[in-house]
This record gives C-alpha cells, sequence and structure tokens, in this order.
C-alpha cells in the first residue's frame, strides 16, 4: 500500500492525533537573534475607510449616508484623517511615533473573492499567479535550517506559515497539545521507533509524524510553563491570542514569527455597531499587548504587523454594510520605526476604480522591507516579484 493511500484508510486519520501533524521537532533551533514578528489578520475585508477616516472629505459622507462617521466623532491624526473612535486606545502609541499608518496598500488585478485574495497575500504571489507556500513559509526555508520559528496561535496553519521544506506550527494551547501528546499511544510509538528503522512510506511516515509532534509539544509546553502572565487582557478569544505570544516571548522561545487572527470583517449586513465593536476589541488587545510587551522589556525587539485581505468599497449598500473591495492600509507598531505616523497620502476618493480605492503600495513592497531588515533575509529570493522594499522598519 502505497503512503497516500495507507493514510487515507488509517482509522487515525479521523482522530485529533494528526489535527498538529506539521509540527517538527524544536531542539535544533537556528538561533539568529531575538527580534519577534506578530503577524495581525482581520480576516473578512476590513472597512478600512471606517477605520482612519477622511473625515473633511465630502465624497465620503455622500457616498456614506448612514455609516459615515461624523467628524466630531473623529480622534484627528492630521486635517484630513482620523481614528475610528473605537481605535481610541491606540492614539497613546501613534503619539509616542511607535505606530505606522500605510495608506492605499493593494495589488495589482485585484481578486474580491475571500480566499484568493488572502491566498495572494499570504503567498505574496501576483494576482495571477498560485504559490503553495507562504511568504513566512519560504522564510523558514531559507533562514531557519532544522528550526521551525513560527507559531500561530490556532489549531490550524495558514498559508503564510508553509514552506515546501518547513512549516510553522499550530498551537492556540500549549498545555493541552502536550498532554495529548503523552497519551500511552505516544509512548507506543516511541518504542517502536527505537527498535525499527522507519522509512518514508506508510506507518514510518506516520510515526515520524506522530514523533516529531511529541517532541514539539514538549518543548513548546515545557519552555512556557516557565512563565505566568498576570498581565490583564480583555476577555476576548483575541485578548487570549496576543495574551499567549507574550507568554511565549517572555519564557524564551525562539520562536521568530507569530501569526494571530481577529474575524468577522465581512460587514455587508448592519456593518456599523458589529465593526465599531471588532476594531473595540482590536484596539483593546493591541493597547494591552504592547503595554505588556514593554513590561517585561521586550517591544523593542517586536513588530507588529496587521492586514486584512481586501478593503470595502466606497459607497454603502442598501442593507447598511459594505461590499467587498480593493485597497486599504496596513498597520505596523514598533519601538524603532522608520516611518512614523501617517506615512503617505490618504485615499483619492475622486479618483476610483469601478466604485473601489486604486491602490499606491504594493503590499510586497512592505513584506520586502519587514524580510530585509527586521528578519534579516533576502526578500528578493523569497519573493517572486522583483520588489522595492518600502523602508518603514
Amino acid at each position: 500500500m502505497d503512503r497516500r493511500n495507507f493514510i487515507r484508510s488509517s482509522a487515525l486519520t479521523s482522530s485529533y492525533l494528526l489535527i498538529p501533524n506539521f509540527l517538527k521537532p524544536l531542539e535544533y533551533l537556528d538561533i539568529k537573534g531575538n527580534k519577534n514578528l506578530v503577524i495581525i489578520q482581520l480576516s473578512g475585508g476590513n472597512d478600512w475607510l471606517n477605520t482612519i477616516i477622511p473625515f473633511t472629505n465630502d465624497i465620503y459622507f455622500k457616498n456614506r449616508n448612514k455609516l459615515g462617521i461624523k467628524a466630531d466623532k473623529v480622534i484627528n491624526l492630521n486635517k484630513e484623517l482620523g481614528f475610528n473612535p473605537a481605535l481610541a486606545p491606540l492614539k497613546e502609541f501613534y503619539d509616542a511615533g511607535h505606530m505606522s499608518i500605510v495608506n492605499n496598500v493593494g495589488y495589482p488585478n485585484p481578486d474580491r473573492s475571500h480566499f484568493r485574495s488572502m491566498d495572494i497575500w499570504q503567498s505574496a504571489s501576483g494576482s495571477s499567479e498560485y504559490l503553495s507556500t507562504g511568504w513566512i513559509g519560504r522564510y523558514l526555508d531559507s533562514n531557519c535550517k532544522n528550526a521551525h520559528q513560527a507559531i500561530e496561535v490556532d489549531n490550524n496553519l495558514s498559508l503564510a506559515l508553509k514552506g515546501e521544506k518547513l512549516k510553522g506550527m499550530a498551537v492556540k494551547d500549549a498545555q493541552q497539545l502536550f498532554k495529548q501528546t503523552q497519551l500511552p499511544y505516544f509512548k507506543n510509538i516511541a518504542e517502536i521507533e527505537k527498535k525499527e528503522t522507519l522509512n518514508e512510506d506508510n506507518q514510518g511516515y506516520l510515526y515520524k509524524t506522530l514523533i516529531e509532534t511529541v517532541s514539539s509539544a514538549e518543548y513548546i509546553y515545557e519552555t512556557s510553563k516557565t512563565k505566568t502572565n498576570s498581565f490583564d487582557y480583555p476577555n476576548t478569544d483575541f485578548g487570549k491570542q496576543l495574551k499567549n505570544v507574550a507568554t511565549f516571548i517572555e519564557s524564551g522561545l525562539t520562536t521568530k514569527v507569530y501569526y494571530v487572527s481577529l474575524t468577522g470583517f465581512d460587514t455587508h449586513v448592519a456593518q456599523m455597531n458589529k465593526h465599531q465593536k471588532l476594531l473595540e476589541i482590536y484596539a483593546e488587545g493591541i493597547a494591552a499587548f504592547i503595554k505588556n510587551l514593554k513590561g517585561i522589556n521586550k517591544f523593542d525587539d517586536s513588530l507588529l504587523f496587521t492586514f486584512s485581505e481586501f478593503g470595502r468599497r466606497v459607497e454603502e449598500n442598501a442593507s447598511g454594510g459594505t461590499d467587498h473591495g480593493t485597497a486599504g492600509n496596513v498597520f505596523l507598531f514598533g519601538a524603532n520605526l522608520k516611518k512614523k505616523g501617517i506615512v503617505n497620502e490618504g485615499p483619492d476618493l475622486a479618483d476610483l476604480t469601478d466604485g473601489d480605492l486604486k491602490y499606491h503600495l504594493d503590499f510586497r513592497n512592505i513584506y520586502a522591507n519587514i524580510l530585509n531588515n527586521w528578519l534579516s533575509a533576502d526578500a528578493n529570493i523569497l519573493i517572486n516579484n522583483s520588489v522595492v522594499p518600502y523602508e518603514i522598519v
């Protein structure tokens, strides 16, 4: 029986034991410094126009009769743009020069499908290019030999963290994962490894995967349990994800990249209250996380990057929501940003393409800057398109 058919027919494929089968051993980490990149994904397509608001633009209010945020509610950042009031917790970091807001970010020939556009952002591909590896996964392949230095705080691994040779780890609960791998079944597999030479076919492939899972889970748990994070975070799933990341960072895991997500941004109907609440969850979580990092003296070594797969259309729809659009913003937080505050011109609402914002900056230019300057990698190798880094960090 070949490997594919064996796995397909094995009863184990229906059990939780195979959920973390992309994990690899962590004993041989390739340590190259202590900088951390924390990627925050806003899933569903965030309405950036109601996040960073052009509060003096009549075209904005004309297109958003119901959804437009009134100027007297906006937290002014400059004479033209301001925060949604739900982002108030972020203002202190903006004022301190620890936040960069990049406008009009997108890519050529944008795709309005959630799945396809997310794949484009996560793989750093062109709109007509299909890649099976992510931009962080390729970083793992090139810069992290024998090392898995990317953790997604979830039960599933995103394309962004999948390389050809190496993949990141999905770890939502380090203790629970460790407990699962202490069951007698795993112990028996370890004994099999001692007695037999395992190959890449059939049981050998499966056993190696499970053995590697045990090794990874033990390393993460044994390292992270040394720290108890008592910092006060919002009681939200997003806040818990960020608290886990802060605990991992403080415990001394040599992980380079952490990946978290906040879902619910596909606001086609009754957007106002829902979107405000999501932005509040985001802002309160990020504020707690940054304060936590500062308290453990890790903020200087951390860079936060927030994106969404696309923005929303300029005009509100008849259901009190907004439909899939194109360009939007990205946020970066850090102690040593080269460009701070609002780093480029705001959106031109008088110059649209089929009712959508035009992008002026390819997101891969920002990736290139992060890869080169923060992760000490070679963006020319890791991103297929020839891009000029947009210097922010």
